[in-house]
């Protein structure tokens, strides 16, 4: 994690969590190349996550535009949901909904937010995020897509499918593996989206529900 002090999320508990994650993070030497399938329970001990830039970013959107609900997936070790919960904590209360297949990544994804002291503010739903995000309980502010690469259709085109009736107009979308029916999916004026890349963490498509 960069060491300038000029960054959103100002609370020195959560930072300290945050730049723990940041330094532990380690990949697969063995990771097979985009597009082939990759089983999530063989990177169970590999918390792969948003780069601190991106969650920067999460912060200052979810403050921006008021947020007290946002869905994420996939959670992972909670990484973005320790960004997603400060925003919604700070706007006043709020509920981060995430998603994880893999038990031992939602056991240590819950001991993180609540090392933070983010606890009260997340839910974190074990599963298949096809199944457990189908129903978010009313409308959401902000979604960050996040999951794992694959054959099309990609887990995020599916997960964007489910997710975006339930995004309110004006609300976000962060998606952070650029995959290709996902952008068509965004990028389609038909579903009611504007969106554009960013150049953060190799590239960061941010897309706003317009209609």
């Amino acid at each position: 994690m960069s060491t300038d002090t000029h960054r959103p999320l100002r609370d020195s508990t959560i930072n300290a969590v945050i730049s723990r994650l940041a330094g532990a993070q380690q990949y697969r030497p063995d990771d097979p190349q985009d597009g082939q399938l990759r089983d999530p329970h063989d990177y169970s001990r590999y918390g792969y996550s948003i780069a601190p830039e991106q969650g920067d970013l999460i912060y200052l959107l979810c403050r921006g535009i008021r947020a007290t609900r946002t869905v994420e997936f996939a959670t992972s070790v909670g990484m973005s949901t320790l960004y997603a919960a400060a925003a919604v904590r700070d706007n006043g209360g709020g509920k981060v909904i995430g998603s994880e297949i893999v038990p031992t990544k939602v056991t240590v994804a819950r001991a993180n937010l609540a090392e933070a002291g983010l606890a009260d503010y997340a839910e974190i739903r074990e599963g298949d995020a096809r199944a457990t995000l189908r129903d978010l309980g009313g409308q959401v502010d902000f979604a960050l897509i996040d999951g794992w690469l694959g054959a099309e259709p990609s887990l995020a085109r599916e997960v964007i499918e489910i997710i975006a009736p339930q995004l309110r107009v004006g609300g976000y979308v962060m998606n952070d593996n650029a995959e290709p029916d996902f952008l068509a999916y965004v990028r389609d004026p038909a579903n009611g989206f504007v969106s554009v890349t960013l150049p953060l963490h190799g590239g960061t498509e941010l897309c706003v529900k317009v209609a």
